[in-house]
């Protein structure tokens, strides 16, 4: 039982890490792509170029939020069926 207790603990440490991680990569996310857009507006507001950033990071910084808070650790059934599946 001491050893499962490790274990969840371990598991909840990452977890809180990822979610941490997480808001760190937003707020890095909102101040770079506020600049982005400020220099936008100070040299001309031709052709909207900040939202290529906008959209390619905002895909990689919802993969990076599903993956801190839907993604599920793997149940001992989930590990145990993979090790005797042969594949």
């Amino acid at each position: 039982m001491a050893e499962d207790g490790k274990d969840e603990r371990a598991v909840a440490i990452t977890r809180l890490t990822n979610k941490r991680d997480f808001r760190m990569h937003l707020g890095s996310y909102v101040i770079v792509n506020l600049m982005l857009v400020g220099i936008w507006a100070t040299t001309g507001q031709n052709h909207f170029w900040p939202i290529w950033v906008i959209l390619f990071w905002g895909v990689g910084l919802a993969f990076h939020g599903w993956w801190a808070y839907l993604a599920k650790p793997f149940t001992e059934d989930e590990i145990e069926r993979e090790m005797h599946s042969g594949h």
